[in-house]
C-alpha cells in the first residue's frame, strides 16, 4: 500500500473485505467503520450466533497495525488488561510488562463477563489513551479502538456495564438478524471455510492515521454543530428520559458525522449525516424513567422524537 486512499476509497476496502464475512448487514458494517475512523471505542450488541466477534475480529484482520482479544470471565484480572509491573532480580528493578489493551485494536470479547472491578481498568485507557500502573502512566499504541461485544439477555454470570463505561463507547450497534438470502450466504461461506482469521489487511497503519487526521479536520459548519447539541439537549429534559445524553455525547455525535461524511466522499457534514449516526451514538448514553420503562417505551422511540421534534438547519456546509 504505497498511497493512501481517500477515506471513501477506504470505506469500500474495508467493507468488501469485512462482508466477505459479515453477510447481508452493510449497515452494521458502514457504522463499524464510522467508529474506525473517527478512532471511537465501539460496542456491538446483540443475542448469541449473530456474528458479533465475527465482525469485530474481521475489522481488526482489515488493517495493519496490532490487534489483541480478551476474552472477559469472572476471574480475568484488572493487571491482565493493563499490564503489571514484575520484579527482576538480575537487574534488582522492577520492568512493566504490558497487558492485552496495547494493541491497536482490543476485542473486548463478552465485556459484561468481567466483573466490575476488572471492567472499571478499561476506563482511564477508553478515555485518554493511556494507563496508569504503580502511578506511571504508559501509552497505548494510536490510533486505538476497543471494540467490544456482550449479550444483552444471558444474565447469568454477567455484570451490567455501568453508565461511565457505556458513556466511553462512541457507538453502539446491534447485529440483528440476516435475511433468508444472506443466511444461505453464510451457510455457504462456513462450507467454504470463510473465517475472520484468513482476511489480509487491506489498509495499513500510516493509512488509518492519514485517514483519521482527515476526517478531524472535515468542516463542520457552526449551525451543524448547534444543531447536535440541541439534539443531545432535547433528550435531557424529554419526560421519559431520567438521565439524558452527556457532553461527550455531543462531542461523539460530531466525530461519527464527520466520518460518515468522509465516507461519502465530502469535505462537510450535513444535518442527514447526524441523522445518520444518531441512534448509534446516543441510544445506548439514555436512561428511561421507571414510567416510560413501564410503558414499554424504547431508548430507541426516544430519540425518534427528539430528531423528529429538532428543528435542522439549512446550512450550505462547505
Amino acid at each position: 500500500m504505497n498511497s493512501t486512499p481517500d477515506p471513501s476509497t477506504a470505506y469500500r476496502l474495508l467493507a468488501d473485505n469485512v462482508q466477505r464475512v459479515i453477510q447481508g448487514k452493510p449497515e452494521v458494517v458502514r457504522l463499524a467503520v464510522v467508529a474506525l475512523f473517527a478512532e471511537g471505542h465501539l460496542l456491538i450488541e446483540d443475542v448469541p450466533g449473530l456474528g458479533k466477534t465475527s465482525l469485530a475480529r474481521s475489522l481488526a484482520r482489515s488493517i495493519g497495525g496490532k490487534w489483541n482479544r480478551i476474552q472477559f470471565t469472572p476471574d480475568l484480572m484488572p493487571g491482565d488488561i493493563t499490564g503489571v509491573m514484575v520484579y527482576h532480580q538480575g537487574s534488582s528493578s522492577f520492568e512493566f510488562h504490558p497487558g492485552g489493551i496495547f494493541a491497536n485494536v482490543v476485542l473486548a470479547d463478552e465485556i459484561n463477563r468481567g466483573t466490575p472491578k476488572t471492567q472499571s481498568a478499561l476506563l482511564e485507557v477508553m478515555a485518554e489513551r493511556k494507563v496508569t500502573v504503580d502511578s506511571i502512566q504508559h501509552e497505548v499504541p494510536r490510533p486505538f479502538l476497543v471494540v467490544a461485544t456482550q449479550n444483552p439477555i444471558e444474565l447469568d454470570g454477567t455484570y451490567r456495564l455501568p453508565e461511565a463505561q457505556l458513556d466511553r463507547f462512541m457507538m453502539r450497534v446491534n447485529v440483528g438478524y440476516p435475511d433468508h438470502d444472506a443466511e444461505v450466504r453464510v451457510i455457504m461461506g462456513d462450507s467454504a471455510g470463510v473465517d475472520p482469521d484468513q482476511l489480509q489487511p487491506v489498509l495499513d497503519l500510516a493509512a488509518l492515521e492519514q485517514i483519521i487526521a482527515t476526517v478531524q479536520k472535515l468542516h463542520v459548519d457552526p449551525q451543524i454543530a448547534s444543531y447536535a447539541v440541541r439534539v443531545a439537549a432535547a433528550t435531557r429534559t424529554h419526560p421519559a428520559i431520567r438521565y439524558g445524553a452527556s457532553p461527550r455525547g455531543s462531542v461523539a455525535l460530531i466525530r461519527a458525522a464527520r466520518a460518515a461524511a468522509a465516507i461519502d466522499g465530502r469535505r462537510f457534514v450535513t444535518p442527514d449525516d447526524v441523522k445518520a449516526v444518531a441512534h448509534a451514538v446516543i441510544e445506548h448514553r439514555l436512561i428511561l424513567t421507571p414510567e416510560a420503562e413501564l410503558n414499554r417505551q424504547s431508548t430507541a422511540d426516544v430519540l425518534a422524537e427528539v430528531l423528529a421534534s429538532t428543528s435542522v438547519p439549512i446550512a450550505a456546509g462547505a
